[in-house]
Order: C-alpha cells, then sequence, then structure tokens
C-alpha cells in the first residue's frame, strides 16, 4: 500500500510517499480502506517530535473516513461498512472507562499518535472505535469532523452545557475546531463572538457559520471589544484552544459566574491566571481532552440531516501531504485540511 511517512522528526520536507506492507487486523481488529483522512495539527507536532515518544517510521493521521475492507478474528462486522474511526483509543477496562470516561482512559492513545495512523491507503483500528457513516454524509465531510468537531462539542456539549442566550467567545474560528465550535454554539441557541486573524476568515464566520459579531484578534483589543459589545457585562464562555497568550484575556472577558473550556496549548502551555478574578467572580475554568464514539454518532448524525456543517477549507492527494501541513503550518486555512487516498 502508498503510505506517507516520516523516518525523523522535522520539517515537513521529512514527509515521503513510500510503499510499505498493507497491514493486517489482528482479534478485535478491523482493517479500513481510507477514503478521507483530516490533517490536525497533532499530526504537525508530531512530525515536530513535540508530542511523546512516537514511533519511528510513523504515519500519522487520526481523522479516518473509509470502508471496512478486512476484518480480524471474531469480530462481527462486515466488510465492505462505510465507517468513520473515533480517534480517541482506549482500553475499556480502566476507572475511566468503566465510568463512561473513555477520552481520559488510563491507557488511552489517539490513532496517528503512537499509534500507525490514516495517512495511507489502509490503517488497522479497533473495531469497538468503528462509528457507521449516514448514507447522507460522504466521505471527505465524516472525516472532517472526526476529530475536530468531536472535540469541539465534548467541550461546549458535554462540559460546559450551553444555553440559549449565552454569548460564547471562540478564539481561532477559523481553525477545525474553532469553526466546528461557532456552529455547535449556534446549534445550542447562544450567540457567539467570533476571533481570528484574517479579515476573510471572520466575514466567513460570520455568514456562513452564523457568528454574530466578529473581532480581529491581530488588530483589535479583544477585551475592550467583548467589553463594548457585551455593555461591559462580559460573555458566559470562553472557548479556548490557543493557550498561554489567549487565557489572561479569557479570564478577563468572563462575566461573573462565566465558564472558561480549554482544550488546547497552541501557544504555550503555561499560561498565567488572575486568581482573584477567579474567585472574586466565581469563574470556572474546565479542562476537556477529545471526544467520545456517541460524540461522533451524534455529531455525524447533524451532519446528515443539514443542522451541521463540515467545514472543508482544501483536500489533497495523499501524495501532497507536505503541502497539505504546510497550508495548516501557515494558518492558511478555514476549516479542514483533508487528504484523499
Amino acid at each position: 500500500m502508498r503510505a506517507v511517512i516520516f523516518e525523523e522528526f522535522g520539517a515537513p520536507s521529512v514527509l515521503t510517499l513510500q510503499d510499505m506492507p498493507r497491514p493486517e487486523p489482528g482479534p478485535g481488529e478491523v482493517l479500513v480502506r481510507v477514503a478521507s483522512v483530516g490533517v490536525n495539527r497533532l499530526d504537525l507536532m508530531a512530525r515536530q517530535g513535540q508530542v511523546g515518544k512516537i514511533p519511528l517510521p510513523h504515519i500519522s493521521g487520526s481523522e479516518v473516513a473509509g470502508v471496512v475492507a478486512a476484518v480480524g478474528p471474531g469480530v462481527p462486522v462486515a466488510e465492505g461498512v462505510r465507517v468513520a474511526v473515533a480517534p480517541y483509543l482506549y482500553c475499556g477496562q480502566c476507572e475511566s472507562c468503566l465510568a463512561g470516561r473513555e477520552t481520559v482512559c488510563l491507557k488511552s492513545d489517539i490513532l496517528g499518535l503512537r499509534s500507525m495512523g490514516g495517512y495511507a491507503e489502509y490503517v488497522v483500528v479497533p473495531a469497538t472505535s468503528l462509528v457507521p457513516i449516514p448514507d447522507t454524509v460522504d466521505d471527505n465531510q465524516a472525516a472532517a469532523v472526526t476529530l475536530s468537531t468531536i472535540t469541539a462539542w465534548h467541550m461546549l456539549v458535554d462540559k460546559v452545557g450551553v444555553r440559549p442566550g449565552d454569548r460564547v467567545l471562540v478564539w481561532a474560528a477559523g481553525s477545525g475546531v474553532g469553526s466546528a465550535a461557532v456552529q455547535i454554539a449556534r446549534l445550542m441557541g447562544a450567540e457567539v463572538i467570533a476571533t481570528a486573524g484574517d479579515d476573510q476568515k471572520l466575514a466567513r464566520a460570520e455568514n456562513a457559520l452564523g457568528a454574530r459579531w466578529t473581532i480581529n484578534y491581530r488588530t483589535e483589543n479583544v477585551a475592550e471589544r467583548v467589553r463594548e459589545i457585551t455593555n461591559k457585562r462580559g460573555v458566559d464562555v470562553v472557548f479556548e484552544h490557543l493557550g498561554q497568550d489567549t487565557m489572561p484575556i479569557s479570564v478577563k472577558v468572563l462575566a461573573r459566574g462565566g465558564k472558561i473550556v480549554t482544550c488546547g496549548t497552541l501557544t504555550g502551555s503555561q499560561a498565567t491566571v488572575d486568581l482573584w478574578s477567579l474567585f472574586a467572580k466565581e469563574l470556572s475554568l474546565i479542562g476537556s481532552y477529545g471526544g467520545t464514539r456517541d460524540n461522533l454518532r451524534q455529531v455525524l448524525a447533524l451532519v446528515g440531516e443539514g443542522r451541521l456543517n463540515a467545514v472543508i477549507d482544501r483536500t489533497y492527494p495523499l501524495a501532497e501531504a507536505r503541502s497539505a501541513q504546510e497550508r495548516m503550518e501557515a494558518r492558511a486555512q478555514f476549516g479542514k485540511i483533508l487528504l484523499n487516498p
């Protein structure tokens, strides 16, 4: 099979297209023929050697949609079924898994992190991670919502419980997770203030995704604009995934009783928090990690019903994975970048 691999850590130039043996599924596993795979910032971090012990040579790719090509012993799944792969892998036996919190499994992994991922024509995955794709959802749509959108859903619906009338600030609304967050907050009846560092992205966040207000965080003072928009009150929820540079602002713009929900550290992990504001305003700082199989089922159903859009920036053939990662590294995309093996 063809696969994009890297044999050393470094720039996008370390990515190469090679012929490799097709993997075979073992007990409890399924071989998926990959139709579409998302490019995620996690792939860039893995290629740069920033996320722990990555086995080399390595195949990235966490957001997979395709067709069951073969099944391992004892797996009751039919070949030919279209599936998306829930990317957060779990043991099913630890305390967290038994409590239904599979994203914080004590033995957790993410498809394409320590395991081999979907930048290939085929990938082996646990049979328990498969979620059927509705007939009204195509492969690119399914891959586009498989990690970023379920992460945003878990944050806003499961962890925060966004309500009608809430005002939600979404950082970096042009990213995969940010563009999903704008839509999910709107779906829950909230009003959204979207931020981005590009006016064209802000126009799309408003016109295509439904943000009510937009702020260019490169040219405007975000805290002052939020204060103006909310008549000095602040927002109810901040959707935070940038980290160190934006966390102090996120705390500052919250209304009393407001909540920050965070899933990322793009600008760094060592943030400063004003503790006086945290307790005096009774704020909540909530961590959220990934999304579950049920989240993926919910999101795919909403995409199939036309209530949630899979925001796709651009698709590339597998051989152009390097260009796809360079586009993400430059932050040029709006929504998801996909590879089509």
